[in-house]
């Protein structure tokens, strides 16, 4: 069983070309997902043209990362996909990713099989499951087949398919920004307004855990949300530009982070650690408290007339004790004993100067 516990775990929609040579951030942090030094990652390359240097090379990558072990399996055909050979490594993975490739193919293969039971199975204890490209793409309920490029949303644009359902509620899209994709996922969101529309780019990731949606990488996640949308979907002809009129546009840099049910934006920025939260509340109260000062001292005389009273008293004592000072080093005689000394006493006799009011 899955090291992985306590709930569903975290789901990784990577819009491709994520960096392999430099920083390799959204790879890190899949394989932190699945449990770091104790992941164990299931490789399944099945989308992809290329032989086994597809896993080779995501071997090496999540091995250099920390993973304790990467395996590999590869069902080519849906026989495959049903044979218990093929599902077993699964059933012990803290992480399972998918490549990129011919996401047609990769759903043809896995959906509505064993081997796609298994992954979701494995969802469910806590595995990380995720994908770059096709394997993005997958992750949800409706995947996209194939389409065109183009930044107008138009009528038979993409086509749908099957996804494993993990993702649920939503459309995703890869390469999203660099292939020019914002028309093919807008007619869908057009067509489908109850789903929500995104957009990986490359070298990103939506992480969605639970009802969030995380991002990470270098690049951004698109949404859009047409539950309010004025559409002639329904009626538009072949190629013809479709109507998508008060659709919400969402923009997400990495550390922003996404409601998926309020269709809200919860968060973005790096978050202080909480002793730094409350030493800015902290602050915050006293500046608050001190901007009521001002503003008092700016409406009311007798306010004002106090304030000057007591800078008056506390020039006053420290004069006083600087002259006693002094007295003491001259070797002067002390007063005697019966003569009180009271604090601004001086200020009291008509010969003793008075303090300048302009340091008040």
């Amino acid at each position: 069983m899955s090291d992985v516990q306590g709930g569903p775990g975290a789901l990784f929609a990577i819009g491709g070309a994520e960096d392999k040579l430099k920083k390799r951030l959204v790879l890190q942090e899949f394989v932190e997902a699945a449990g770091g030094p104790k992941a164990r990652i299931v490789v399944v390359p099945t989308a992809s043209a290329l032989g086994p240097d597809v896993v080779d090379v995501y071997h090496a990558l999540f091995a250099a990362l920390g993973a304790a072990s990467v395996v590999g399996v590869r069902p080519e055909n849906r026989e495959d996909a049903d044979d218990p050979a093929f599902i077993a490594p699964l059933n012990d993975a803290t992480g399972i990713f998918m490549t990129g490739g011919n996401q047609l193919k990769l759903a043809g293969v896995v959906t509505g099989t064993a081997f796609g039971r298994a992954v979701t199975a494995a969802h469910a204890r806590g595995a990380a499951v995720g994908g770059t490209s096709a394997g993005a793409s997958i992750l949800a309920e409706h995947m996209i087949a194939f389409g065109r490029s183009g930044a107008t949303p138009r009528q038979r644009m993409s086509q749908l398919s099957n996804g494993l359902g993990l993702v649920q509620g939503a459309i995703v899209d890869q390469h999203f920004a660099q292939r020019n994709r914002y028309g093919r996922l807008l007619s869908l969101v057009a067509q489908s307004p109850g789903l929500l529309g995104i957009g990986v780019d490359e070298d990103t990731a939506a992480v969605f855990r639970g009802s969030h949606l995380e991002v990470v990488g270098r690049g951004a996640v698109t949404i859009f949300d047409g539950s309010r949308i004025t559409s002639n979907a329904h009626y538009a002809a072949r190629s013809e530009p479709i109507l998508a009129s008060g659709v919400v546009l969402h923009v997400l840099p990495a550390t922003a982070t996404f409601d998926l049910q309020a269709r809200v934006l919860l968060s973005y920025g790096k978050q202080p650690p909480p002793a730094e939260i409350a030493e800015m509340q902290a602050a915050e109260a006293d500046l608050r408290k001190l901007a009521k000062e001002i503003a008092a001292e700016g409406v009311s005389p007798k306010y004002y007339a106090e304030r000057k009273r007591r800078e008056g008293r506390r020039t006053a004592q420290t004069g006083s004790s600087k002259r006693a000072t002094r007295a003491a080093a001259a070797g002067e005689s002390r007063p005697e004993a019966t003569e009180p000394i009271t604090a601004g006493a001086e200020l009291n006799h008509p010969d003793s100067p008075q303090p300048d009011s302009g340091h008040a």
